[in-house]
């Protein structure tokens, strides 16, 4: 009998050409965070074309479809984004975005291709399959409040109710056909930090008629960094970044009004993210009193870190191994960028692992994020498979 490993094996060589078909047309038709009709519409038609029902109107334009195996079994869910990011794309590929400004900078393309792929290769076992898969395409990941907590808002986790879940990201430092995964914390929670420095502007030459907001701001900046280094466990990651600083007004002799700045904070754990909102406030609170100006702060809470259940990530990376090798899926480190896919990990055990997309040959080695980014598509190949072996044999699949 031919084992599950050789099926897939198998069937994502008849299906890559499809699989590469699909990645193309969404690179080529980027829809930004809730605005993915198109998107979701075309993925519907793909889903019903292999004969699966589809639920719409999660979150917005999110989808749900489910698989159901011939025997009783817990259920798993599998999850890709689709939206696209604001940025102009340059590379010079036949399938490079058709949309002005928008591209897929990010692989969101690539992760709902690579479910479509895995759906259908699941499809094709589900006669041998001890449970239920519900496959989850998301709107939003770019953009506050997250589709992920959207959707789970409209219930996409009940009914059937889903055991765990797995998610997929691609992961530019990696050569495609490889993976990884960091049990436990993760990624990092995200949320957006707003401040307004209300002074009394004035000639630049006249400073002491003046409350400087300039000169304000360049403190704030400085001392929020004593913040991290000062008043945090120097073992528990935490970043405060102020990215963007502009004046109302103001010139090489003027002292503005008002400076706005703008920032984030990310760390990996919930005390020590309301420790630092905490401590935030009562710097600028200090500041504002000891230099006479008005300062406005507002916090605005984002997606929370992601957490990689142990237990399940332990099993994602022995299962990986064992489909394709033992140098195929390796652990990798934390990092301090943020995914709402953390609000799934929140909520059940969950596991988010990345897929390999890079090669140097042929210069594909832009981050994500970027006007040039780009995959090497031989991964779409690799990725659909392995989701379709960890699916099937986390739910006990008959051979």
């Amino acid at each position: 009998m031919e084992k599950i490993h050789d099926i897939l094996t198998r069937k994502s060589e008849e299906i890559f050409s499809r699989i590469v078909e699909i990645r193309r047309h969404l690179h080529a038709n980027p829809e930004l965070s809730f605005e993915e009709q198109q998107t979701s519409e075309y993925v519907r038609e793909i889903l019903e074309s292999i004969g699966l029902e589809v639920e719409t109107g999660f979150g917005g334009f999110g989808l749900v479809a489910l698989i159901k195996g011939a025997h009783e079994g817990p259920c798993i869910g599998l999850r890709a984004d689709m939206d696209a990011l604001p940025i102009q794309e340059v590379n010079k590929v036949s399938y490079a975005s058709k949309v002005e400004g928008v591209m897929h900078a990010c692989g969101h393309d690539v992760h709902t291709a690579s479910l479509l792929g895995t759906a259908m290769l699941i499809n094709s076992l589900k006669d041998k399959l001890a449970g239920t898969v519900k496959l989850i395409f998301q709107p939003g990941e770019e953009k506050l409040p997250g589709g992920a907590s959207l959707m789970i808002k409209d219930g996409v986790l009940e009914n059937p109710k889903v055991d765990f879940i797995l998610g997929q990201h691609v992961y530019p430092e990696m050569d495609a056909g490889f993976f990884g995964v960091c049990p436990g914390p993760y990624m990092a929670s995200a949320d957006e930090v707003y401040i307004r420095i209300k002074g009394k502007g004035g000639h630049g030459a006249m400073p002491h008629n003046c409350i400087d907001p300039i000169l304000i701001s360049a403190q704030l900046v400085t001392q929020v960094q004593t913040l991290v280094s000062r008043l945090t466990n120097p073992l528990e990651p935490l970043v405060m970044t102020i990215g963007k600083i502009n004046s109302t007004g103001g010139a090489t002799n003027v002292i503005p009004d008002e400076v706005l700045l703008e920032g984030t904070i990310r760390t990996l754990n919930e005390a020590v993210r309301m420790n630092a909102h905490a401590s935030l406030k009562v710097l600028v609170e200090g500041i504002a009193h000891s230099s006479g100006a008005q300062i406005e702060l507002d916090i605005r809470k984002g997606f929370p870190a992601l957490t990689n259940d142990l237990e399940l990530s332990d099993q994602v990376l022995n299962l990986g191994k064992q489909f394709g090798g033992s140098d195929t899926f390796t652990l990798i480190p934390k990092r301090m960028t943020a995914e709402d896919f953390a609000y799934f990990s929140n909520a059940i055990p969950a596991c988010f692992y990345r897929m390999g997309i890079r090669n140097e040959q042929r210069g594909i080695v832009s981050g994500v994020h970027t006007n040039t980014f780009d995959i090497e598509e031989m991964a779409l190949k690799h990725s659909s498979a392995m989701m379709a072996f960890l699916a099937i044999s986390l739910l006990k699949v008959e051979e």
